[in-house]
């Protein structure tokens, strides 16, 4: 284990979101917000005061703890930067799996804790696209473990760059999958758009809506942490190189920042979609997934 696995994430997760606006923000030719403005705003956040509604109870009020330590569970189990994870077993891709749906099972209960129908329609919006997006995340990950013979994370995610010689089809179906589970677990373009307050148009940001103060700013940081766990599985899957101390981090900060640019990239050049279009963008990503396992079983027979 190396301190850098925890510490790049924890420190650099807000900057992945500062990327992708600026990346926005330079498309559209304006000049857009600074770097670290991310920082800033989870700053004055921790600066104020905290706001409950009367007909919300302890979970709402628990819901960012909860979240906050499922993703900070996860990325010690997430291998970074060139180094082992921080907490490797056998299986440990299901807690990862099981860490993720717990953080989003609490969303959700808290969205529905507040009696608000607004974000009760969030919440069932949310609910129904993770039916969809956890047999995917599932599938890609299997086929990660049989590539890699093992179903630790911290294997399954630093295989042999060999493997693409082999398994190359297969692991272009699944960074492709994973692209759009990326976009789709984090709200953003085509799924959801994170910067409007159109009611028509909200998942993520609607469930959210009765936090303000330092709540509000440990979920918005528990969303930079999603963001991070996936760029940074999606990046050691594209950029399986095994390069050492700091050549390695650079490498793998490299490849994270370049998945926030494609996000942003995404953003620039897109619409969001209709919610009546989004199971089909899902099921697109689980014929790839399902695609690649196939390739991968028909190459190992």
């Amino acid at each position: 284990m190396n301190p850098l696995t925890i510490l790049l994430p924890l420190l650099l997760s807000p900057l992945l979101l500062g990327v992708i606006n600026k990346t926005k923000a330079l498309l559209a030719g304006r000049r857009g917000p600074r770097w670290f403005q991310v920082y800033y705003d989870l700053a004055r956040l921790l600066g104020k005061g905290t706001v409950y509604s009367q007909t919300s109870s302890w979970v709402l009020r628990l819901n960012p703890a909860v979240g906050l330590a499922c993703l900070s569970v996860a990325l010690l189990l997430i291998p970074a930067a060139g180094f082992s994870s921080a907490l490797p077993f056998s299986g440990d891709l299901l807690l990862l799996t099981g860490l993720l749906a717990l953080c989003r099972y609490s969303t959700i209960l808290a969205a529905l804790d507040t009696g608000s129908s607004f974000e009760g329609m969030g919440a069932s919006r949310e609910a129904f696209f993770s039916c969809l997006t956890e047999p995917i995340l599932l599938i890609v990950l299997l086929g990660l473990s049989h590539v890699a013979s093992s179903n630790s994370l911290n294997e399954l995610l630093r295989f042999p760059s060999q493997a693409w010689g082999t398994n190359g089809a297969a692991l272009v179906f699944w960074a492709v999958a994973l692209f759009i589970l990326l976009l789709t677990e984090n709200s953003r373009v085509p799924v959801d758009d994170p910067n409007t307050h159109l009611e028509l148009t909200m998942i993520h940001e609607v469930m959210i809506l009765d936090y303000s103060g330092p709540d509000l700013a440990y979920v918005e940081y528990t969303a930079s942490l999603k963001l991070w766990v996936f760029a940074s599985v999606l990046t050691q899957i594209l950029l399986p190189n095994r390069l050492e101390g700091l050549g390695g981090a650079l490498s793998f900060l490299a490849g994270v920042a370049l998945i926030g640019v494609a996000v942003g990239l995404v953003e620039s050049v897109m619409a969001r979609v209709k919610l009546d279009r989004v199971p089909a963008l899902l099921m697109g990503a689980a014929i790839m997934a399902v695609l690649g396992l196939i390739q991968v079983l028909k190459v190992g027979l």
